[in-house]
């Protein structure tokens, strides 16, 4: 397997693009935020439903790893992953527009939601959260790029069986995240006329 070389730029801008997208739905018709793309899918407004609630479990351990690693006077290099980080990273990091693996959520990352009850204004709170976490993470990233990251490891959501660095856990958050831009475009496929698919 080849190696997975990390910078903060690239994931800041892998960031910035997946911002622009994701935020032209919130002026989809309400109709096409709630249809899935199969029975059995989620639809848009559960996919960013469950990245709310996935990167609430890693929001507070970013905060707590960035305040334990000390400043250096220099930027950090591009950093290489660990194998077995390496490898939980590529099972979410899709290929194109597939996702490689295709895998249960567990239970506490479930959106549950009602869509045919939601409001507008439940939408936007929804995809309100998305937006702050996106700043929150892009952020963190850059107020990192002046810290020495080899001091302080993060447990993964799913438990100590993965621990991060906080470069490899950056790369895990935008790799889930970009995993589900695939999902939401074989939605917006339904959709031909809209124009979040750019």
């Amino acid at each position: 397997m080849a190696a997975l070389f990390i910078s903060a730029e690239d994931q800041i801008q892998r960031l910035n693009t997946l911002h622009n997208r994701l935020m032209q739905l919130p002026s989809l018709p309400i109709r096409q935020l709630v249809v899935p793309s199969s029975p059995k899918a989620w639809s848009i407004i559960e996919i960013v439903a469950h990245l709310n609630s996935s990167y609430s479990l890693y929001k507070h351990r970013l905060d707590q790893a960035v305040t334990q690693c000390p400043a250096k006077d220099t930027e950090n290099e591009r950093f290489k992953a660990r194998a077995w980080q390496r490898f939980v990273i590529n099972g979410q990091r899709p290929k194109g527009n597939i996702r490689k693996w295709k895998m249960k959520t567990l239970k506490r990352f479930e959106p549950l939601l009602d869509v045919q009850k939601l409001t507008k204004t439940d939408m936007d709170t929804i995809f309100n959260t998305w937006e702050t976490d996106y700043h929150h993470l892009k952020n963190t990233i850059s107020n990192s790029r002046n810290l020495d990251l080899s001091k302080v490891k993060i447990a993964s959501a799913i438990g100590p069986i993965v621990n991060f660095y906080l470069q490899e856990c950056f790369e895990f958050l935008i790799c889930h995240t970009e995993r589900h831009w695939v999902q939401i475009s074989e939605i917006l496929a339904l959709f031909p006329k809209t124009t979040a698919q750019t």
